[in-house]
Parts: C-alpha cells; sequence; structure tokens
C-alpha cells in the first residue's frame, strides 16, 4: 500500500476537524433541555453510587497545587498529544498510521452525533446547589482561558458549552493511550499509555468539565469508531482503486488458440507459447500490478 502523503494527509485532518467544530457551534442545544440532561446524568450516578465528580471537584478548588495544573491540562494536552501521536504514527509506523487516523476520525464523528442528540450541561454550569465549583473560572487568573470552558479570554462565544456528552477529551486520550500501548517500544511508552487516559479522567471530573458517565460514553464511542474503522478502509480502497485503475485495452476479453485481435501482428510460435494461450491479454511489464491493483479495490 502506498504511504500516505503527508499535505493530503493534513489537508484531510483540517477539514475533518474544521467539519467537526463547526458542527458543534451549529447543534447548540436549548439551555433547558442540557440542563435537565445533566441532572438526570447526576441523578444516575447517585442512584449507582459512582457520583464521583463532587469529592475530585472539592479537592482541586480547595487545593490549588492541583487545581491549576489540572486547568492548564484540560485546556492543551487535549490539542498537543494527539496531534503528536499522529505525527509519531506517521513517521515510525506508516503502516499502522491509516487505521489509526481513520479511527480517530471516525469515532470523532460519532462523538459529533452524540452532542446533538443529547446536549447536556457540564457539573460546573449547574446552580450552585448542586456543589460543584466552576475550576477554570476559579483559577482563571493563572491562564488565558476565562469563564467559558477552555476557551481564550473573550472567544467563549465560538465554544459549545453543553457538548458534554461524550467526553471526547477521554474518548481521544484513550485512542493516545492505546497507541502508545500497541507501537511504543519502551515500558516508559506503554506506562505512559495506561497512565494518560486515566489521569484525563480524573481531570475531566475534578475540573467539573464532566460527569463520570461523560468519559464512559468517551469511551463507548471509541470502541465503535474501532469496529467501523474496517469498512470505512474498505471502501476508501475501493474508491482510491476505481480513481486510480488504469483503462483496459482488450476490455479484459480472451482469445481462443488461433484467433488474432485486428491489427495484432502474428509470430512463429514454439512449443513453449502454447501454454499461454487462452489466458487475458496483458503486457509483461504492467500484467501482475494491474491485477494486483484491482484485486486490492475488489
Amino acid at each position: 500500500m502506498r504511504k500516505p502523503r503527508w499535505w493530503a494527509e493534513l489537508a484531510l485532518i483540517g477539514v475533518v476537524y474544521a467539519a467537526y467544530s463547526g458542527g458543534r457551534l451549529l447543534v447548540r442545544g436549548d439551555e433547558a433541555s442540557a440542563v435537565e440532561h445533566g441532572l438526570a446524568i447526576l441523578r444516575l450516578e447517585r442512584l449507582l453510587g459512582i457520583d464521583a465528580e463532587p469529592p475530585l471537584n472539592r479537592l482541586f478548588t480547595d487545593v490549588p497545587a492541583l487545581g491549576i495544573p489540572a486547568d492548564f491540562a484540560y485546556a492543551s494536552l487535549h490539542y498537543l498529544v494527539t496531534p503528536a501521536i499522529l505525527l509519531w504514527l506517521f513517521r515510525r509506523r506508516p503502516a499502522q498510521y491509516r487505521a489509526a487516523r481513520t479511527w480517530l476520525m471516525v469515532s470523532t464523528l460519532l462523538g459529533l452525533v452524540g452532542f446533538t442528540l443529547l446536549p447536556t450541561c457540564p457539573p460546573r454550569l449547574l446552580d450552585p446547589v448542586h456543589g460543584f465549583t466552576d475550576t477554570m473560572a476559579h483559577f482563571s487568573a493563572y491562564g488565558w482561558w476565562g469563564g467559558e470552558a477552555s476557551a481564550p479570554r473573550g472567544l467563549g462565544g465560538l465554544t459549545n458549552q453543553y457538548a458534554a456528552m461524550p467526553s471526547l477529551h477521554v474518548g481521544w486520550a484513550l485512542w493516545c493511550g492505546v497507541m502508545l500501548w500497541r507501537y511504543g517500544r519502551t515500558p516508559a511508552a506503554k506506562a505512559l499509555g495506561v497512565a494518560y487516559p486515566l489521569l484525563t479522567t480524573v481531570v475531566v471530573m475534578g475540573t467539573a468539565n464532566h460527569y463520570l458517565l461523560d468519559a464512559v460514553a468517551g469511551a463507548a464511542v471509541m470502541g465503535a469508531g474501532l469496529l467501523l474503522t474496517p469498512p470505512v478502509l474498505r471502501l476508501a480502497r475501493r474508491l482510491r482503486g476505481t480513481a486510480e485503475a488504469p483503462p483496459v485495452v482488450s476490455g479484459g476479453c480472451e482469445t481462443s488458440a488461433g484467433e488474432r485481435i485486428p491489427g495484432q501482428r502474428t509470430f512463429p510460435t514454439s512449443a513453449d507459447d502454447t501454454s499461454t494461450r487462452g489466458l487475458p491479454c496483458s503486457s509483461s511489464g504492467s500484467g501482475s500490478g494491474e491485477a494486483e491493483s484491482v484485486g486490492e479495490a475488489r
């Protein structure tokens, strides 16, 4: 398989991310339904005894040495680590890059479907009676963000604050972790592959940006994206093979013994030549390559 071209990959990733970002803005739900969805998630977690967000949020709020680094991690690692892993795969694991990239993109688009169907108010935007503190607003003097998610000050209107379900912070971190565990060669890389998604899950809950079930949904979206990756790759190969297949001069027809294509020159035959009669017409230089490309396109 041909190695991906860097400029084509950059353009593809840019188009998909632009579509994802624009889609997030276009599918903003109304505040009332988003708040109701958030409260429903919180009630379900309390019923199941898995509401880990309140104690973590109190800890991050009361201990700046934890809360401030967590805010920086939430605002930046999502946009730094994921592209870095993509670039590493492109350069060091080109054979695995295309499948890994497709998995990430398909899962991201599935997340967009979740934002559309279930706009969800994050814990930090609930009424204070529920006991949550927006740590990013609380510690905003230490960073570039304001009181509206992780967007830089003055750009909060360019974010969809109700895109909490599923958590793609956790989903993307899980993808990074799998790549590091699968293709990292050192114990440190594999340990980082385990630690990064776990740390991200704690951060998104401690900063009151997501519920635990948001994180679970983020992992589920990545699982669905993984299952859809093989058929998406097959479709892409089929389309690519159709676009690149050269025209077949003879139409793929076969000739019987003694039959000639119009204009074909005849040559004396030997015993060795008789074994090749009846095969599809092809040139010695391109026959195997064309068969291979057609096989890939099927």
